[in-house]
C-alpha cells in the first residue's frame, strides 16, 4: 500500500475527538466496509422527527390526488358537472321540491341547471287562483316540460298539465269498468257544472239530479259523484251524469216506492221546484208533478202565484206510471172544490151580488164568487132590446143577478139582470151581511127601515112599506133615471 492510501483509509478510519472513544484497530476488512456502506450524517434528535411527520403529509396528499383522480375517470371537471344534470325534453314530467312562491308564479327545483318556473295559471285546473293556497315550500310535486328554455332562457313547467295527464289513464279505467268518479264543484258555468276529478269535468244542468235544477249555485264547493257518460281525450272532453249515479243507487228504492204507491191516495209532501207547467212535490222517495191545471179550482197565471219551493202541501196520487217511472198529483182535489161548493150553498132563483169582470158580444161575465163566473147572455141584461153588452154594464161594475141555472158538471151558472129586476129571494150570506132587518119574512130585500119622520102617518109607524127590490127598479125608470142610451140605472143596495 503506498503512503496516500495509507493515509487516507486512517482519516476515514479516525475516530472524532469529541466521542471521547478509543480508535478501533484498523484492518483490511473494516476499510473495505467503511467504503462500501457509507456512514449515516449526524443530525439532531429534533429535526428528524418534524422531518418525518412532513413526509407522512406529503404522501397522503399524493394519495388524494390520485382518488380524485380516479374518480373522474379521465373527465373534465366540466363533464362531471353536467353528469350530474336531469336530462329531459319538452312534454315530460318532472318532479321536483318547491323552493320559491310568488305572486304569479311558483320556482321548483328538478335538479337542473336552473329551477323551472310554474306560472300561477299552470298550477291548478281552477281559475284565478293564489299559487299559495295550492303549494308550500318544499312540497314535492310533479310538472309537465311546457319549454325547455324560452326566450328568457328560463324552463317552463306545468302542474295541472301534469296532473292531467295523470288523471286521464284513471278516468279512462273508471270509464272501461262503469265507475263512479268524486269530486268537489268548482265553478258554474253556461249550462251546467265543473267538477275538479283531476281534470275539469262537465256536468250538464239537466244531468245534476233526478229533476230540472234551476239554480246551480248552491252546488258549489259541494263534493258530489257522477259516471262518465262521454268521454274524448282528444277534445279534451269529459261530460259527467249524477243523475246516472242517483238513478242506479236509487232503482232499488224507486221500485219498491211506485209499487206501493196508489192513485186516489192522499199523500204530504214538500214542493221541490217550481216550473212554467206546474210544480214538483217530492213524497219522500220520489217526486210527482202537479200540473198547473191541478194547482188551483181558479185559473192560474202562473204555479208561482200558487205555491213555492219549500211549501209543505197534501196531494192525490192521480196516476202512476211504472215504465216511464212518472207520478202525476193534483193539489186542488185535496181542497173544497168552489162550484160543488156554491151549487150546495145555492138555488136556482135566488139573488147573488156580483161584479162584472167582461164583456162578449153575446153577453157579459159576472164573478158571483171566489173562483166563481157566470153568464149574463145578452138577451137577459135588460128587459127592453139590447144591441151590444156595454149598453147596460161596465166592466168592474157591481150589480145583484139572479141565479137562472147551475150546470155542474160543465161548471156554467146562468145569470140574469133582467130578471133581478124583478125581485126574489137574496142568498143567505147577503142576508147575513146586510142585517135581518133588510128582508122580510120571506127574505125579499127590502132596504134599510125607513126612520119615522114628524108628521107621518100610521102607514110610516107601521113601517110596512119599504122600497124591495122592484120598487126600486120602478123608481129608477123614472126619467131622471134613464140615461141617455136608454139604460135603466138600479143602484145596488148598500150595507148599513
Amino acid at each position: 500500500m503506498s503512503d496516500q492510501d495509507a493515509t487516507e483509509a486512517a482519516a476515514v478510519a479516525t475516530v472524532p475527538e469529541e466521542s471521547g472513544e478509543a480508535a478501533a484497530p484498523s484492518t483490511p476488512e473494516a476499510e473495505v466496509e467503511a467504503a462500501v456502506v457509507p456512514a449515516p450524517e449526524a443530525v439532531p434528535q429534533g429535526d428528524a422527527g418534524n422531518e418525518q411527520g412532513q413526509d407522512e403529509q406529503e404522501e397522503e396528499e399524493t394519495q388524494n390526488e390520485l382518488v380524485v383522480f380516479d374518480d373522474l375517470g379521465g373527465q373534465s371537471f366540466a363533464d362531471a358537472v353536467d353528469a350530474t344534470i336531469v336530462e329531459f325534453d319538452d312534454g315530460d314530467i318532472v318532479t321536483g321540491r318547491v323552493v320559491k312562491i310568488d305572486s304569479d308564479e311558483v320556482l321548483l327545483d328538478i335538479g337542473f341547471k336552473s329551477e323551472g318556473v310554474i306560472p300561477s295559471r299552470e298550477l291548478s285546473i281552477r281559475n284565478d287562483v293564489d299559487p299559495h293556497e295550492i303549494v308550500s315550500i318544499d312540497d314535492e310535486l310533479e310538472a309537465l316540460v311546457l319549454q325547455k328554455e324560452d326566450k328568457d332562457g328560463r324552463l317552463i313547467l306545468s302542474k295541472k298539465r301534469a296532473q292531467y295527464e295523470r288523471a286521464w289513464g284513471t278516468i279512462e279505467e273508471i270509464k272501461e269498468k262503469d265507475g263512479i268518479v268524486k269530486g268537489p264543484v268548482i265553478e258554474v258555468v253556461k249550462g251546467g257544472l265543473i267538477l275538479d276529478i283531476g281534470l275539469r269535468g262537465f256536468l250538464p244542468a239537466s244531468l245534476v239530479d233526478l229533476r230540472r235544477v234551476r239554480d246551480l249555485q248552491p252546488y258549489v264547493g259541494k263534493e258530489i259523484e257522477c259516471k262518465i257518460i262521454e268521454l274524448d281525450k282528444n277534445r279534451n272532453n269529459v261530460v259527467l251524469s249524477r243523475r246516472a249515479y242517483l238513478e242506479d243507487t236509487q232503482r232499488e228504492q224507486r221500485d219498491e216506492f211506485l209499487a206501493n204507491l196508489k192513485p186516489g191516495e192522499i199523500r204530504s209532501g214538500v214542493v221541490s221546484s217550481v216550473v212554467n207547467f206546474g210544480a214538483f212535490v217530492d213524497l219522500g222517495g220520489m217526486d210527482g208533478l202537479v200540473h198547473v191545471s191541478e194547482l188551483s179550482w181558479k185559473h192560474v197565471d202562473h204555479p208561482s202565484s200558487v205555491v213555492t219551493v219549500g211549501d209543505e202541501v197534501t196531494v192525490q196520487v192521480l196516476d202512476v206510471d211504472l215504465s216511464r217511472e212518472r207520478i202525476s198529483l193534483s193539489l186542488k182535489a185535496t181542497q173544497q172544490d168552489p162550484w160543488q161548493e156554491f151549487a150546495t150553498s145555492h138555488e136556482v132563483g135566488e139573488l147573488v151580488y156580483g161584479r162584472v169582470t167582461k164583456l162578449v158580444p153575446f153577453g157579459s161575465f159576472v164573478q158571483v164568487g171566489e173562483g166563481i163566473e157566470g153568464l149574463v147572455h145578452i138577451s137577459e141584461m135588460a128587459v127592453h132590446h139590447v144591441e151590444a153588452p156595454e149598453q147596460v154594464v161596465t166592466p168592474g161594475e157591481e150589480l145583484w143577478v139572479k141565479i137562472i141555472d147551475i150546470d155542474l158538471d160543465r161548471r156554467r151558472i146562468s145569470l140574469s139582470i133582467k130578471q133581478a129586476a124583478e125581485g126574489g129571494v137574496v142568498a143567505a150570506e147577503y142576508q147575513d151581511h146586510f142585517g135581518e132587518h133588510a128582508y122580510d119574512e120571506q127574505g125579499n130585500y127590502i132596504g134599510p127601515a125607513y126612520e119615522e119622520e114628524p108628521g107621518a102617518g100610521a102607514e110610516a109607524a107601521g113601517g110596512g112599506d119599504a122600497a124591495p127590490i122592484a120598487d126600486a127598479v120602478d123608481e129608477a125608470a123614472a126619467p131622471d133615471a134613464v140615461t141617455e142610451s136608454g139604460d135603466i140605472e138600479i143602484e145596488a143596495p148598500q150595507a148599513e
